[in-house]
């Protein structure tokens, strides 16, 4: 669990933290749409930083306990989309990547004033756990499993690969498989997917502290 051995401090400031970053997550998304000629997640409201129009109650309380989770994903059609088969991989690609963005901005902040003694030990904590829930989200939503990103960035290879079969296979059993592993790390508190979220943040730890 994430939160776990801290104080209520750190806890009551994580909180909006991650709100924020579940909501840049999907910003990201609707942004690129927008900027590749989809409007679709403009006119629903969904540019915008507000997290009301973002949040997943289930999605949010997943990564609170069990070190993944997910926002309501953003609308995209991809016929107005300037390339729609590229255009999809750019828009799929651009949520993890605003996350690893927010995460490297927390560690160049960290390396810099904790480096010159302008950072307290609560708040290097906070900014530690910043980098692990969006480095987290990141991760997480490369897995090529449907409904994920990953799926989608891979789709276009997979396609080509093994053909258009292979694409409806992975949208009917990704949740599913998705949904297993979900009820599987609540029974059993074996998180798989920290087997790769974790050696990923500390490979990031590693080169920048």
């Amino acid at each position: 669990m994430i939160f776990s051995n801290l104080d209520s401090q750190v806890i009551v400031l994580l909180i909006p933290s991650l709100i924020f970053s579940l909501s840049f997550h999907e910003y990201a998304h609707a942004w690129m749409a927008y900027r590749l000629g989809d409007n679709t997640a403009a006119h629903m409201g969904r540019l915008t930083l507000n997290p009301i129009a973002h949040l997943d109650l289930m999605g949010s309380m997943a990564l609170l306990v069990m070190g993944f989770g997910w926002a309501k994903p953003v609308p995209v059609d991809s016929r107005f989309l300037n390339d729609p088969k590229n255009d999809m991989v750019k828009v799929a690609a651009a949520g993890p990547m605003a996350n690893i963005i927010l995460a490297v901005i927390a560690a160049i902040f960290l390396r810099v004033f904790f480096g010159l003694g302008m950072v307290s030990n609560t708040l290097k904590t906070f900014f530690i756990i910043f980098m692990q829930i969006n480095i987290t989200l990141a991760v997480f939503n490369l897995i090529p499993l449907s409904p994920l990103d990953g799926s989608q960035i891979l789709s276009p290879f997979l396609e080509k690969r093994f053909g258009t079969d292979i694409m409806w296979k992975m949208k009917v059993y990704g949740p599913q498989i998705l949904f297993f592993i979900l009820i599987f790390s609540a029974i059993t508190n074996i998180h798989i997917f920290s087997f790769i979220i974790n050696p990923i943040f500390n490979l990031f730890v590693f080169i920048f502290f």
